[in-house]
């Protein structure tokens, strides 16, 4: 057995094992590092928690921003996307980005919860036409 340093020893011997930034072993990887690697977890559980790199001078505090770490030899390949998948995506992104009062829909996500519409509804404030989508002036088919 070799011996590891001080930085290379999990944190926590109960519970999930930390390990400090940089320091975690190869055959452990973040959610998006297994998406860089069209991987996903597979519906196993995280095996160690990798602390933040401003957490790594602070060895007695708790980590605030921690990402869980899963075993690659037990990821799965992604699902790949069917037409089902795209429609449904399209269909909540554009509730996000199309303003409920002029109907343009957005290259980027509105406020919608805070206020209600695009800004050009909300005060008056111009939207660059480089930015949005006009809506269809009719929808019939022919």
């Amino acid at each position: 057995m070799t011996s590891r340093s001080r930085a290379d020893r999990p944190r926590a011997l109960q519970g999930l094992p930390e390990y400090d930034w940089q320091t975690a072993p190869e055959d452990l990887a973040t959610r998006r590092q297994l998406r860089a690697a069209r991987l996903r977890p597979g519906g196993h559980d995280p095996v160690a928690i990798l602390r933040c790199r401003a957490c790594a001078t602070r060895p007695q505090r708790t980590c605030t921003r921690p990402a869980y770490l899963y075993r690659i030899d037990l990821a799965q390949p992604v699902r790949p996307m069917t037409l089902e998948k795209e429609k449904a995506l399209d269909a909540a992104m554009a509730a996000r980005t199309t303003c409920t009062v002029c109907g343009r829909r957005y290259h980027h996500c509105l406020p919608l919860r805070t206020l209600g519409s695009c800004l050009e509804c909300y005060d008056g404030t111009p939207a660059d036409p480089a930015s949005y989508i006009n809506p269809p002036t009719h929808t019939l088919a022919a």
